[in-house]
């Protein structure tokens, strides 16, 4: 691709850095931007140097937040002996559309990955734990894609928390195999929290 511009070239170069986002969609867009008023151009600039440079994580279960902890967390009405163990901040957000679940939830930050070198020191599962030894955590549902780095995720937390009294569910298979959270449909996925589970059972069928 030839670039009359050496800015227009350097504009789509990074935009095309972003996920799903190839040279030719990212010229159309940075070509659209060029289009606009440069006040609207300011304001997504602003959007974007002020969510990386002011965003923070909610200090409880590590989701993205404006303040140190987040809404769902400081809700009163959420039951905080129910938490749902999620791979990333998206898993969050697809599961609160559904309308659903009443309980808090804990971000891992990923998944154990052998492969990618990901390990259960470079999540959060450390802070769940220590949450979990405080005694209020009633009942964990795994919410990981059912993947061998989501079972395996699982399995390891489940290992952790022998002795405790913890009950460990998962939630019910309507999502298929290697499906993300984020693209199942709500009904779907609320029914799947519903329906979920013992940890146990899973064990069993797999």
């Amino acid at each position: 691709m030839e670039f009359s511009s050496k800015l227009l070239e350097n504009a789509v170069y990074e935009m095309s850095q972003l996920p799903g986002i190839g040279k030719r969609t990212a010229l159309r867009l940075v070509l659209h931007m060029l289009k606009q008023p440069s006040e609207q151009t300011l304001r997504l600039t602003s959007a974007l140097q002020r969510v990386r440079n002011d965003i923070k994580f909610c200090s409880n279960c590590h989701n993205i937040s404006d303040v140190v902890l987040c809404e769902i967390c400081a809700n009163p009405k959420r039951d905080e002996s129910l938490v749902c163990v999620v791979e990333d901040i998206r898993d969050v957000m697809a599961i609160e559309n559904t309308g659903q679940y009443k309980g808090l939830y804990h971000v891992l930050g990923g998944k154990i990955s052998p492969m990618e070198g990901i390990g259960p020191q470079n999540l959060t599962i450390s802070s769940l734990l220590t949450k979990v030894k405080e005694g209020i955590i009633k009942e964990l549902i795994f919410a990981l894609s059912s993947t061998m780095e989501g079972d395996t995720t699982n399995f390891y937390i489940y290992k952790q928390l022998e002795g405790t009294e913890v009950k460990t569910s998962t939630i019910a298979r309507g999502i298929a195999v290697g499906d993300e959270l984020e693209y199942a449909d709500e009904v779907t996925l609320g029914r799947s929290i519903i329906n979920r589970i013992p940890f146990e059972n899973s064990l069993k069928s797999s």
